[in-house]
C-alpha cells in the first residue's frame, strides 16, 4: 500500500514538472515577440546601418555636444540599445552599469534639458521594468549632483 502511495506521488511530480517545464520555455516566446514588435520610436533614421554604441556615448560624453545631438544620440541608443540584460538575483546586471553612467552624465551635461532626460528615464522604465527602482536613484543622484 505504501509503495503504491509512494509512486504515484512520484508519477504526480514527474506531471507537475513537465507542466511547469512547459510553461517556462512557452514564456521567453512571448517576451521576445513583445520586444520584435517595439513601439514607434520618435526617431527616424535614414540609414540602414545600426549606429555603433561606443560612437553614441560619446557623443553623450562630449562636452561639446549640442543638446539636438544629444537628443539624437539619445534616441538611437533607446532604439537599438535600450534593453538592459535581466537581473542577476537581487544584483543588477553589470551592463547597468554603462547605462546608470548615461543617465547620470545626461544629467550633467551643460547642454542637456527637461525633455532628453526625460525622454531617457521614461524610455529606459518602459523596456526596462525591472530597473525602475535602480533608474530613478540614478535619475535622483543625476539631477540632484547640478546644483542651484
Amino acid at each position: 500500500m505504501e509503495a503504491e502511495l509512494i509512486i504515484k506521488s512520484i508519477i504526480g511530480l514527474i506531471v507537475i514538472l513537465a507542466v511547469l517545464m512547459f510553461f517556462l520555455f512557452l514564456e521567453p516566446s512571448k517576451e521576445s515577440a513583445k520586444k520584435k514588435n517595439p513601439s514607434i520610436e520618435k526617431y527616424d533614421s535614414d540609414t540602414s546601418a545600426t549606429p555603433d554604441f561606443k560612437s553614441l556615448v560619446y557623443v553623450i560624453k562630449n562636452k561639446k555636444s549640442n543638446a539636438a545631438e544629444l537628443l539624437e544620440a539619445v534616441q538611437l541608443i533607446t532604439k537599438y540599445y535600450g534593453v538592459i540584460n535581466k537581473k542577476l538575483g537581487m544584483r543588477p546586471h553589470p551592463d547597468f552599469d554603462i547605462y546608470a553612467d548615461l543617465l547620470f552624465t545626461i544629467c550633467r551635461h551643460k547642454h542637456t534639458n527637461k525633455d532628453i532626460i526625460i525622454y531617457f528615464d521614461r524610455e529606459l522604465r518602459r523596456l526596462n521594468s525591472e530597473y525602475k527602482k535602480e533608474i530613478n536613484e540614478v535619475l535622483t543622484k543625476g539631477l540632484n549632483s547640478r546644483g542651484a
